[in-house]
């Protein structure tokens, strides 16, 4: 038994990852509720400090949170009543500033994406399932969401109920939902589903192979145009807001002295910025926006409530009365953006490979129409809302108007623009690609090759006389491998039946080493006798025979050495 318990086979590092890692529902409950215990700390310790830094609070921590609570449940779209009026009625505020949602949104994606827990390595442990990833964020969050709802209704700043249950799961599934399809790539399953909710001719328009392309084509077109929209809506209440700089200093002075309460309210106004964008924005699209039942303002005329509360964004409306030229100039902000879209929609119809025609451009180009009004219905939606009954039961732009008519705009000038800059590009790429009076690329020239004439050293490929021959300059194989960063030199061709020398000395000296050579003693021809003179004279003959001389006369330059005289 102790043989076979020392002897099983030990687990591979991806059996041991798959046991130590923790449960995935439980990793996404956990997840869930830090998202949401983050964004309410953060709240909680904002109203804290403006608590403790008031000099005159009006109430004790107690109520520092319950406002806290009330204002994190404000920030999801829940509508949030006050009991704590002096006829005793309640009043609904259901402005929810649209900076303070960015903030529970941004965390439930990051929930979202550390719940799916996909590895960065290929080899690494399999992510948590969709399914169990996305209800675990949703269910932690939603956990600590019930408690702050619950928390919130015994306080002065109560929570409604119906907000609580549609408002609340809803940010919480988008949020989450959206983590974790980024973490897993943004696959393009979920596109059918969403595809079979859209209408008939809609569906037609982004169906067929190249469905996806067209269908972000169109979400990045109207991203552009409504980022434009609300980029200009905020260049107009910069501009209104310095154009009545006098009242809304004002206001600012006349709601707080202290310096507690004027940073609140300056942290106040800065959450509502975006708010404020939207509302001029649907301004130039001509809706406008409504301040308190029965008074619209909008580019053709103004009626504000007369008795608004003192604020510094509200100083900026309008003034009262039918509008001028300069109201009228607003409508450039919905032309910019319907013009971006359109050049966005081109940009994606000439793209390689696959080319868009007139056709199917303009049906993305509406495509992309439909979105952008989608869009600001939703911010319309977002950004107004109660604030108290009666002539103020309704501020903000009515949703119903302003997406229908920021789709309207976008297709108005995005279309042409869309069909106009195609063609251009297709022109120019033309033009580019076959100038006149020049040769295509594709059906390069041939030039015809010089044939030598037939007397020698008449053609132009003849070498004269005396020129010394060079060789080919070496040309590297392509189909070779890269070389290495020290062989700098390219590679000489290989020629049959020439050798470098060099190569062949090397080879020889290894082969057959040299033997060792002696130079023949050599002797002087003495002067003598007939027979002396022929014995000399043959021995001068044979010496120099020897030496190579056939005349018997020594060289000049051949001096004999001391030790080779006898």
């Amino acid at each position: 038994m102790t043989q076979m318990t020392d002897r099983r086979p030990s687990l591979t590092p991806l059996s041991t990852r798959l046991r130590d890692r923790p449960p995935g529902l439980s990793a996404s409950l956990l997840n869930g509720v830090v998202a949401a215990g983050l964004g309410l700390g953060a709240l909680t310790v904002l109203v804290l400090v403006l608590w403790i830094s008031s000099p005159y609070p009006d109430s004790g921590p107690s109520g520092a949170l319950h406002i806290a609570a009330a204002l994190w449940l404000l920030a999801h779209g829940v509508e949030l009543v006050r009991t704590d009026t002096l006829s005793g009625a309640q009043l609904p505020v259901g402005i929810t500033p649209l900076l303070l949602l960015a903030l529970p949104v941004w965390l439930l994606h990051r929930a979202g994406r550390y719940a799916t827990d996909a590895p960065a390595e290929p080899d690494g442990p399999p992510p948590v399932p969709v399914r169990t990833a996305w209800l675990g964020v949703v269910l932690g969050y939603l956990g600590v969401g019930t408690a702050a709802a619950l928390y919130c209704s015994g306080g002065e700043l109560r929570c409604s109920w119906g907000g609580v249950a549609v408002w609340l799961p809803l940010v919480a599934v988008a949020g989450a939902g959206a983590g974790v399809w980024s973490a897993h790539g943004c696959p393009p399953q979920p596109l059918p589903r969403v595809l079979t909710v859209l209408p008939g001719p809609v569906r037609r328009a982004v169906s067929g192979t190249d469905a996806r392309a067209r269908l972000g084509a169109a979400v990045r077109a109207a991203g552009a145009a409504t980022a434009v929209l609300t980029g200009g809506g905020a260049l107009l209440v910069a501009a209104s807001t310095v154009w009545h700089g006098g009242a809304a200093r004002a206001s600012f002075l006349e709601l707080t002295d202290g310096w507690t309460g004027r940073f609140a309210v300056l942290l106040l106004g800065m959450a509502l910025v975006p708010n404020a964008s939207v509302w001029a924005a649907s301004y130039a699209l001509g809706p406008g926006f409504v301040l308190g039942a029965g008074h619209p303002v909008h580019p053709f005329a103004s009626d504000p409530a007369p008795l608004l509360p003192p604020f510094p964004l509200l100083a900026a409306v309008p003034d009262a009365g039918p509008g001028t030229r300069l109201n009228w100039a607003a409508g450039l902000v919905p032309v910019v953006a319907g013009m971006t879209a359109g050049w966005f929609v081109a940009r994606a119809a000439v793209r390689e490979p696959r080319r868009w025609r007139a056709g199917r451009t303009a049906g993305v180009a509406l495509l992309t129409a439909a979105v952008c009004a989608l869009l600001l219905t939703l911010l319309a939606a977002l950004a107004g809302g109660p604030l108290g009954v009666a002539a103020l039961s309704r501020f903000g732009p009515p949703w119903w108007l302003t997406g229908p008519a920021a789709g309207a705009w976008t297709a108005l000038f995005g279309l042409p623009t869309a069909l106009v800059v195609r063609a251009w590009r297709l022109w120019r790429r033309r033009a580019g690609a076959d100038p006149a009076g020049t040769a295509s690329p594709r059906t390069p020239a041939v030039v015809p090759e010089a044939k030598p004439k037939n007397r020698a050293g008449a053609g132009p490929g003849a070498r004269r006389e005396g020129t010394p021959v060079t060789a080919p300059k070496p040309v590297r194989d392509p189909t070779l491998a890269e070389e290495e960063g020290y062989d700098v030199l390219p590679a000489e061709p290989f020629v049959p039946g020439l050798r470098d020398d060099l190569d062949r000395a090397l080879h020889q000296d290894r082969a057959d080493p040299p033997e060792p050579s002696f130079p023949e003693p050599s002797f002087p021809e003495p002067t003598g006798t007939a027979a002396g003179g022929t014995v000399a004279g043959g021995n001068a003959a044979s010496g120099n025979a020897a030496s190579g001389n056939a005349g018997g006369t020594p060289r000049q330059d051949e001096t004999p050495r001391q030790d080779e005289i006898p």
